[in-house]
């Protein structure tokens, strides 16, 4: 019974439908409903074949461009280190010869000097000449014997420039004045708590007749033992007369 009636329901909504489809909307129920809930995503899917190599991108390709203008030239670098010394040079050629030289004898030739000591063994006065009465070289040839002092004083016989120097051992304390004339040319002091030498040289223009000589001033403390010597030398640096 129900079969039949199912069939029979289906037979007549078709046969509506045919005859009048605007009939279908009362038949197929009411209005859309509202759209349901996005189901949630699936499972990543499989990878697929490997495709064919493409052709190379703009960036891939080389870009060069063209050549500029020189730049300004910098400043210069640091020096570098120092090299190794190189292998030596070959010999030069020999020099032109040089001028004859002029025959040399002393004995002709402008020269005045002496070197004294003194071997006295009273002391000497304050502001007085000291003697100076041995010579040191006694034994040269005339022809280069210096010059002898007078008591001590030494007489310029060729007008020039002259270097003297004075050696003179004392105690505690000693004052030495080396005298042109009645002139005091250089005055030398020397203190110490035991002995001293006192010491001292100049160079002074002599015209022909000038003196030169030493004097001991302001202290008397020169050593007059026998195995102490005191010298005054000097001598000719050039004429210029």
């Amino acid at each position: 019974m129900a079969l039949w009636w199912l069939s029979c329901c289906t037979a007549a909504v078709l046969l509506l439908l045919h005859v009048d489809p605007g009939l279908s909307q009362f038949c197929s129920g009411g209005p859309p409903g509202i759209p349901g809930i996005p189901g949630t995503h699936g499972p990543n899917g499989l990878d697929g074949q490997r495709g064919e190599k493409g052709d190379p991108g703009e960036a891939g390709q080389p870009v060069r461009g063209q050549k500029g203008s020189q730049g300004a030239r910098g400043p210069p670098g640091r020096p570098g280190l120092k090299g190794d010394v190189g292998l030596p040079g070959p010999p030069g050629n020999p020099g032109l010869p040089g001028e004859k030289g002029r025959p040399f004898n002393p004995s002709t030739m402008d020269k005045s000097f002496f070197s004294n000591k003194r071997d006295k063994e009273e002391a000497p006065q304050l502001d007085a000449t000291l003697d100076f009465n041995s010579e040191i070289l006694p034994d040269l040839d005339q022809r280069f014997r210096g010059e002898t002092l007078s008591g001590g004083v030494y007489t310029s016989s060729i007008r020039g420039v002259y270097f003297f120097s004075f050696h003179i051992s004392a105690r505690s304390k000693e004052c030495v004045q080396l005298m042109k004339g009645a002139d005091v040319q250089l005055k030398l002091c020397d203190w110490s708590e035991g002995f001293l030498v006192n010491s001292g040289s100049a160079m002074l223009e002599l015209e022909v007749g000038d003196t030169v000589s030493l004097q001991l001033a302001s202290f008397n403390n020169m050593v007059t033992t026998q195995d102490t010597s005191h010298t005054f030398s000097g001598f000719l640096l050039f004429p210029t007369g």
